[in-house]
């Protein structure tokens, strides 16, 4: 009979979350424009990690850096700066940008192409020069073959109404990019009480994330931490293809001396949605978590008692009709789980509830009621299910 605890349970998750973010596509972004506009802040801002402040990866040209950390699938191309003569002039970056993105291209490997480009322009320059006019137009003309989509950054926009304007006046030049979106990347002090508070960011990840390729949108909302909603959408749809699977294992009714064999599919779900909201969790953080969500104590118990604790917080749902556990029952438990832990995991990414006091009884009791919430409502959509008239 396999065996399960909290604490063993934590263990499969941790190694799980590992394969899952070794199988993850890397996701390569190419970032341009001036000195000084503030790409390194906009970097730190929208991704889990500081690469522009810790990043390593040796030039691969004179004009562009690769930034990226060993078990993080992104790379973020940085370049020194658009500058009009010199090693960095824009007819070297060009041809420089140009052999990259053919590279990819040709190369034939999705880890290996560029799949996004921001180019970043200074909200407090007021201007687009007629430099980076010709520079964006021969750029775009490149990426466009290559189906790579330019987004335009206006960085440093402590002003809407100077945002406004500037991309108003970009719009007059009829480039084909994809977006304009005017962002200010962290908060700004204006004065000692006054702040101006952060904003873009989410819709710069939105746009962006409806612009990639498929094969690297998960990655993106695993590197990312600008968008909650984004990281939601993706654990939810880790969701409902485990609750699928569920009911697919339980066609059959399950025999509830075998009903262990949930418990496996509800690991991997749980440890795909840890890497989706990128939240580095401990052993000890993930078994106070399960424990308070399942009910279930550290001592090492028998896989069907995990399903047992669970199927006794959805009364009437959860019988075990005949000694078995029907389709309908494994999705429910299935799903209630990873949406009470996806709102755990919400709670966490947000602030709201600090990594701290996960193991607290504060803390657990939140999660526990987290999760009654959320069997709660499977309760209700299995009753609604049984009470619909039979598919003639």
């Amino acid at each position: 009979m396999e065996e399960f605890n909290t604490v063993n349970m934590a263990d499969e998750i941790i190694s799980a979350i590992k394969k899952e973010y070794s199988s993850l596509n890397r996701l390569n972004v190419l970032i341009l424009g001036k000195t000084g506009v503030g790409k390194s802040t906009l970097i730190n801002s929208v991704f889990n990690e500081n690469l522009a402040a810790t990043g390593t990866g040796k030039p691969i040209t004179a004009n562009i850096r690769p930034l990226s950390k060993p078990g993080f699938p992104l790379t973020i191309y940085d370049t020194p700066g658009l500058e009009l003569a010199g090693k960095n002039s824009a007819e070297s970056l060009l041809n420089e940008v140009k052999k990259l993105v053919h590279k990819g291209i040709f190369s034939g490997s999705v880890n290996e192409a560029v799949h996004c480009i921001w180019y970043c322009i200074g909200t407090p320059s007021h201007r687009i020069e007629p430099s980076e006019i010709l520079f964006l137009k021969s750029l775009l003309t490149a990426t466009t073959t290559c189906s790579v989509p330019v987004i335009i950054v206006l960085t440093q926009s402590y002003s809407k109404k100077d945002a406004r304007e500037l991309f108003d006046a970009i719009r007059r030049e009829d480039l084909p990019v994809e977006q304009i979106v005017p962002v200010l990347a962290e908060d700004y002090e204006l004065d000692e009480d006054i702040v101006k508070k952060a904003y873009g960011l989410e819709e710069l990840t939105e746009v962006m994330y409806n612009l990639i390729p498929a094969a690297v949108q998960n990655t993106f909302a695993a590197v990312q931490k600008a968008s909650i909603d984004i990281k939601k959408r993706e654990a939810q749809a880790v969701v409902a293809k485990a609750a699928k699977a569920a009911a697919v294992t339980g066609a059959v009714p399950i025999p509830f001396s075998d009903a262990a064999v949930l418990v496996p599919e509800q690991i991997a779900m749980l440890a795909k949605i840890t890497a989706v909201f990128g939240i580095p969790l401990q052993k000890g953080t993930l078994s106070a978590i399960l424990s308070s969500m399942i009910g279930t104590t550290g001592t090492t118990i028998a896989g069907r008692a995990i399903v047992s604790a669970l199927l006794k917080m959805i009364p009437g749902a959860g019988s075990v009709a005949g000694g078995a556990i029907s389709a309908a029952t494994a999705s429910a438990l299935t799903a209630a789980l990873g949406e009470a832990y996806i709102s755990v995991m919400v709670m966490v990414a947000t602030g709201e509830l600090p990594l701290a006091k996960l193991r607290t009884p504060e803390g657990r009791k939140l999660m526990a009621d987290v999760f009654k919430e959320k069997l709660s409502l499977s309760k209700s959509k299995l009753s609604a299910k049984k009470a619909l008239p039979p598919e003639v």
